[in-house]
């Protein structure tokens, strides 16, 4: 049992200097501590970061000396929301998709709902490009197998909040994908330790000038790879996964 609502912001940063100081801006009013996991960013991005964390007492900043992938960025990000005393981390991406508007919303069900993952269900605008908004579903699909549900509608929406205690035992005892791929895995398995998922639909851009880190080719060859994973490991935890679609 989460004994306080203590929620924190978790930021995975990877050159992201353009939008990111506007993003912190737009996130002053909300009063949470907010983590900059700056993912080996090139020096005028780390620049930018540390800035960030010198001028506003509320934002720190962990840097990884090379990149590691957006999943080993939101590790150390977790682990450090642990070490902190915080409940819950507030992922939010660097690039601008999302719209901080909402993030009332999110905070509200996760007070309400503690034990729970709170995700977003993107409503995207016509700024989606049209093969990356087709190719979700095929991770859709994957995803209600390998849960055996319908409780994770859109598992590749970064906008979050994630139970950090939950996470961090999961992410010691499994060996999350520490690219992409993670955003995928992390609420599989964590479905399969029945942890709730609390939908929020949000709306969802694509800036002109957003930079995106999402590698065509490797990235969707290494989430194949984390579905087939998962596919193995619900195999396993079938008799257990059927059973829990009847309690």
């Amino acid at each position: 049992m989460i004994a306080a609502f203590k929620p924190c912001l978790l930021i995975p940063v990877y050159n992201h200097e353009g939008p990111l100081p506007d993003i912190v801006r737009r996130l002053a009013p909300y009063g949470l501590p907010c983590i900059l996991v700056d993912d080996g960013s090139e020096p005028g991005c780390a620049d930018v970061i540390r800035g960030l964390a010198e001028r506003h007492t509320w934002v720190e900043t962990i840097r990884h000396p090379e990149n590691r992938g957006k999943g080993g960025a939101v590790k150390t990000g977790l682990s450090w929301a642990q070490a902190q005393g915080y409940s819950h981390a507030v992922q939010i991406d660097a690039d601008g998709q999302h719209d901080l508007n909402d993030l009332d919303r999110f905070l509200q069900a996760a007070r309400q709902n503690p034990e729970a993952a709170v995700i977003g269900r993107p409503l995207f605008d016509e700024s989606i490009p049209k093969l990356r908004f087709y190719a979700r579903y095929l991770t859709h699909v994957w995803v209600h197998i390998n849960t055996l549900s319908l409780q994770i509608p859109d598992a590749m929406c970064g906008y979050r909040v994630y139970p950090v205690a939950a996470c961090n035992r999961l992410i010691q005892h499994a060996d999350l994908d520490d690219r992409m791929a993670f955003d995928v895995e992390i609420l599989v398995r964590l479905v399969w330790q029945g942890v709730a998922m609390v939908v929020i639909p949000t709306k969802v851009g694509y800036p002109e000038d957003g930079i995106s880190h999402f590698r065509g080719l490797e990235d969707n060859l290494r989430i194949s790879l984390t579905h087939a994973r998962l596919f193995c490991g619900m195999l396993i935890r079938l008799p257990c996964l059927i059973a829990g679609r009847f309690r």
